[in-house]
């Protein structure tokens, strides 16, 4: 049974695309010559176009019924998508309504929408070693450093060139699957979050005077529940003039992308070991490497091992208004996630010293989830306190509702209300503030 595509769409036959596929790959391998992007791409859509009329003729000769239109336009979209793009993934990364792709196998493919409808769409290749064949052409095509998609190294983590976010397996699973995250808002400010209504006004102003105050913030939440979106919008509130250094397992954040907000931006990623099993840069060697480019704050994608080391003394020696995010199910676990990642780390800190560390470092914590109705909202905000070294103490000034959107609890400390009263913020607008 044919699967229709999120729009409704026809999809192309895989058996019909993987011999067409086959043949105009035959065709292009025996041009031989390194040609130009411009005219490999027209001489592969002359190629599609030949393939596809000698493939009717060869169905009429043999008393087959051809193609309709319809089908043969989808059969041309996948050939020209699996020399050019995604292959069958790329009908799915181009639809803007698409949020999530899971891929379990080549033909057991879901989509979440922006809407939050969950369905299944057609397959993705004709077979699962097609679609290992895929994430490898992905991964060439990225642009970043070697990336292996292979049994010695069945993981792969990247960012597309549309700045999707793509994890694949194979090997430790019974078929090569992987999840496709796409960003619906690349450029994103506090006030498009507050259009979505993930954020209040108050709370929207209440961030960005964090920022500008040059608090050092952690930005906790859930798989999926709009951290790097927020922290994204956040820096909005950065001047321009500021050094940023940015440090991620895999390209997502993209503020060095944004020459006008963020001009003076650089990005770096975690490079994996090589075909040898050397050359391996782990994110912890990379923030400290980009401690010494001097930054005015650095940016941590996602903080989740060794790297909160460095981080933290970072954010605690100078380089304040730092930011990171960090899987967690509250803003009180995001600490006692921290102090977890600070003693495994191989300088092996003592628990007191590890909450010494995180208290002498983060300034606020802001936990998002998912509120009852489905929208992703700020639901916790969390202000550290000073330690004595044998706990992290905290007061959640913003708690979560019912609901689980963030409303007003514990009082903000005076002096702390008056630095960011100073950055711009009018702490009558939080009183009066409402969902």
């Amino acid at each position: 049974m044919t699967v229709p595509s999120p729009a409704g769409g026809i999809a192309a036959p895989p058996d019909v695309v993987a011999r067409l596929r086959g043949r105009v790959s035959d065709r292009l391998a025996q041009r031989g010559a390194e040609l130009a992007e411009a005219q490999r791409n027209a001489l592969i859509a002359g190629y599609i176009a030949e393939e596809l009329a000698g493939n009717a003729q060869a169905d009429i000769a043999a008393g087959r019924t051809p193609l309709t239109p319809q089908v043969e336009a989808a059969v041309a979209r996948a050939l020209r998508d699996s020399f050019t793009g995604l292959g069958g993934l790329q009908r799915l990364v181009d639809d803007p309504d698409v949020e999530d792709i899971f891929v379990n196998g080549c033909d057991n493919v879901w989509i979440r929408t922006t809407g939050g409808r969950v369905e299944r769409v057609a397959a993705v290749a004709a077979s699962d070693e097609d679609l290992i064949g895929l994430v490898r052409v992905a991964a060439a095509r990225s642009g970043q450093e070697e990336r292996r998609f292979d049994r010695g190294s069945p993981g792969l983590s990247l960012r597309l060139p549309g700045g999707q976010r793509l994890f694949a397996v194979m090997a430790v699973s019974k078929r090569p699957s992987l999840s496709i995250r796409r960003n619906v808002l690349r450029r994103v400010t506090l006030d498009d979050l507050v259009r979505r209504g993930e954020l209040t006004l108050g709370l929207r102003e209440l961030i960005a005077a964090l920022v500008r105050a040059r608090k050092n913030l952690v930005i906790s939440g859930g798989t999926g529940a709009g951290k790097t979106t927020l922290l994204r919008a956040a820096a909005g509130a950065m001047s321009p003039l500021e050094r940023i250094v940015t440090v991620e397992d895999a390209y997502e954040l993209g503020l060095d992308e944004d020459a006008d907000q963020h001009p003076n931006t650089t990005a770096l990623q975690q490079r994996e070991p090589n075909l040898e099993g050397v050359g391996g840069i782990d994110m912890a060697t990379m923030v400290r490497w980009g401690l010494r480019m001097r930054p005015d704050r650095v940016i941590v994608g996602e903080s989740r091992g060794a790297e909160a080391v460095p981080m933290l003394m970072a954010m605690s020696q100078g380089n304040d208004g730092s930011m990171c995010t960090l899987h967690a199910s509250s803003s009180k676990q995001a600490l006692t996630r921290l102090a977890t990642y600070v003693m495994q780390a191989p300088e092996r800190y003592p628990f007191d010293a590890a909450n010494m560390l995180i208290g002498q470092a983060v300034d606020f914590v802001i936990h998002l989830a998912t509120a009852t109705d489905g929208t992703r909202v700020v639901s916790s905000i969390r202000q550290v306190l000073e330690t004595d070294g044998t706990q992290v103490p905290s007061n959640e000034i913003y708690r979560p509702a019912r609901d689980g959107r963030a409303v007003p609890a514990a009082p903000m400390r005076a002096d702390t209300l008056d630095e960011l009263a100073a950055a711009g913020l009018d702490p009558d607008l939080l009183a009066k503030d409402r969902w």
